[in-house]
């Protein structure tokens, strides 16, 4: 990886692209932390140190590198465009409208970029409606924001400026996508996630003062250097299908007789079945955010059932297992179709040693996918439940794990896609030297 960074920093045209998404990241990071007008900043980071105690907004805030927690015009990152860019690639599978529109090349893909800006604007504003509601409830509007005019003209700012900050933030991941080295909108993520990494250093440290501590806080960096390894292992993971082409003669020449594969990637759903799962979780948990608590004895049977998909709960561990599993074969199903694949390989005079063309192939891809989306998701599961069992550990004192599973799992992904992205580069220049 070093030595890839290292070739590309020699050619001048992929160091400009360089700078300019180190520039791009920048302004990110600036913005993250450049406050919106009418909110008590000092006392919404005072509370608990700057943590939430709801688990939702925590949760968003590892995403977007702390910017909910300084109410910044960043606030929102890019989760709206994520999410936004995950619903459009889902109804595209459910309306024939959007399904013709990706399959109409560039123009199709022009159109399909617009719509999916369309809808992070709407996914942003509600998010910034929704996070407005958060901060009212919680006392953190300012002070001098008394009258009924004032309340309505500061929630107005408040929820438009968090609105065009996620426009902002969609608009830069863009310029990295077009100026920069590419997979933008990932980039930016994977730069709020890891700004992160300082304040879960200083815990580590403040933990190695106790005197319990020495051995716990080990045992997570051997932990979290295993999953790293483990990440790497399985998303470079695959399962060949090999394929044998028949003979064929076009003119005076002969094309096919070739042997190849067709590569499956065991992680093929990649992190998308962890944000689907999470998502509906948190659900609960931000209704339970926007309540108030009740005293003891007099809790609801709503609000006890609420209380059940905390995020360190053993219930929500299971369900959180099951829904990846679930959803890992939602995700698989929408993007590989073996009746299709079969009949594309008979077309092109293409088969599977052993397996007879049509629908006996079209049933050994299916067993393959079946098989492999399963290795898939039991990896996605047991990274993601395994920092809600290292935080019960009693031996940690119940201690938070600020990089999560899906944290980790979405930063190595985003650095071996960075890193293929300069390889094919650096081959398209013709520098094939660097990569030996």
């Amino acid at each position: 990886m070093l030595e890839t960074i290292k070739n590309a920093w020699r050619v001048k045209e992929i160091r400009n692209k360089i700078l300019f998404t180190i520039f791009i990241i920048l302004i990110f990071r600036i913005g993250s932390v450049i406050p919106v007008p009418f909110i008590d900043v000092q006392g919404l980071w005072a509370k608990d140190g700057g943590q939430s105690t709801n688990e939702f907004f925590n949760y968003l805030s590892i995403l977007t590198g702390g910017g909910l927690e300084y109410g910044a015009i960043f606030a929102m990152s890019v989760t709206p465009y994520i999410n936004s860019s995950i619903i459009i690639q889902l109804l595209c599978v459910a309306i024939p409208a959007l399904e013709r529109l990706s399959k109409e090349g560039e123009e199709g893909q022009k159109k399909l970029a617009q719509i999916t800006r369309y809808a992070t604007v709407i996914l942003a504003l509600i998010q910034g409606i929704a996070y407005f509601f958060y901060l009212k409830g919680s006392g953190y509007i300012a002070s001098n924001v008394v009258t009924t005019g004032a309340k309505i003209f500061a929630g107005i700012v408040i929820v438009l400026a968090f609105t065009a900050g996620s426009a902002l933030v969609m608009w830069l991941g863009e310029q990295i996508d077009v100026k920069g080295i590419g997979n933008g909108s990932s980039i930016l993520l994977f730069a709020g996630i890891l700004s992160r990494g300082p304040q879960a250093f200083w815990k580590l440290v403040e933990y190695w003062k106790l005197s319990n501590g020495k051995v716990a806080v080990i045992g997570i960096i051997l932990v979290f250097l295993a999953v790293i390894g483990f990440i790497v292992w399985m998303t470079n993971a695959e399962r060949r299908i090999p394929v044998q082409y028949a003979k064929r003669v076009v003119g005076n020449k002969m094309y096919g007789g070739q042997n190849t594969h067709i590569p499956i990637k065991v992680n093929m759903a990649g992190v998308m079945p962890i944000i689907f799962a999470s998502s509906i979780l948190m659900l609960p948990t931000m209704i339970l955010g926007f309540m108030r608590t009740p005293l003891a004895g007099q809790e609801s049977t709503f609000y006890k059932v609420l209380t059940l998909f905390s995020a360190r709960g053993t219930f929500y561990a299971l369900l959180y297992f099951v829904l990846i599993i679930g959803f890992a074969y939602f995700y698989a199903t929408i993007q590989f179709n073996p009746v299709e694949m079969a009949n594309n390989l008979r077309k092109n005079g293409g088969a599977v040693p052993g397996i007879r063309p049509g629908k006996p192939t079209s049933d050994f891809i299916s067993k393959i996918l079946s098989r492999i989306t399963l290795m898939g998701a039991l990896f996605l599961s047991v990274i993601a439940i395994l920092p809600i069992l290292i935080s019960n550990i009693p031996a940690l004192g119940g201690m938070n794990i600020s990089l999560g599973g899906t944290s980790v799992l979405i930063m190595v992904g985003v650095a071996l896609d960075t890193v293929q992205n300069l390889e094919s580069q650096l081959m398209m220049r013709h520098y094939k030297g660097f990569l030996d």
